[in-house]
């Protein structure tokens, strides 16, 4: 009865490794981990959420004042041309105009972005995007720029006032926008004045 329990138990070792291939040991540890630093992103591929709170307001003023004073005159003609008369044209023109344009732009969101390049001195070049459909319209926000890691926050933020070069891009489609556009005869008009 001994000699079938070892036989039994030496069959399972084998049995186990074959099946088993050989046990490898795993640490708690992850290699280049730190239990007290802020993970920042480094490489292509890390995302940074980005704060964006932008305002940007423009103001644009001219005037214009023309005056023109158009005289001709000819003279009677002769010889075959005795049928012209003497005649003469005076005009005339005064223009003034006043133009004036205020446009305020507020935008508010937060906008996930991935790393796309690594420079040279350790800058990171992120891209992100975001669409928003309500109701009839669309909306699709694109953000470009280069961030430093060290200006991002410890819960992975960084505010687009710290973004260089920034490229903020708002596009719309729906009934707002077919609203706002000027019709065809408005724009051939404004294309001509």
């Amino acid at each position: 009865m001994k000699r079938h329990i070892v036989i039994v138990v030496v069959f399972l070792i084998l049995l186990l490794a074959c099946l088993g291939g050989q046990a490898r040991a795993q640490s708690l540890w992850q290699d280049g981990s730190n239990l007290y630093a802020d993970p920042k992103p480094s490489g292509v591929g890390d995302i940074v959420t980005v704060i964006v709170e932008e305002s940007i307001g423009a103001s644009d003023k001219a005037k214009t004042d023309l005056t023109k004073d158009i005289e001709h005159e000819v003279d009677d003609g002769t010889g075959i041309f005795d049928f012209i008369r003497k005649f003469g044209v005076e005009a005339n023109t005064d223009m003034s105009g006043d133009s004036s344009s205020t446009r305020t732009y507020s935008l508010k969101t937060r906008v996930s972005c991935i790393v796309t390049e690594v420079q040279d001195n350790g800058n990171l070049v992120i891209e992100g995007y975001r669409d928003l459909k309500t109701h009839d319209e669309n909306l699709k926000l694109t953000l470009r720029g280069v961030i430093r890691p060290r200006d991002v926050s410890y819960d992975n933020t960084i505010s687009s006032t710290k973004v260089a070069n920034p490229e903020l891009l708002v596009e719309g489609k729906g009934s707002l926008s077919r609203v706002q556009k000027p019709g065809l005869i408005t724009q051939i008009l404004q294309a001509l004045f």
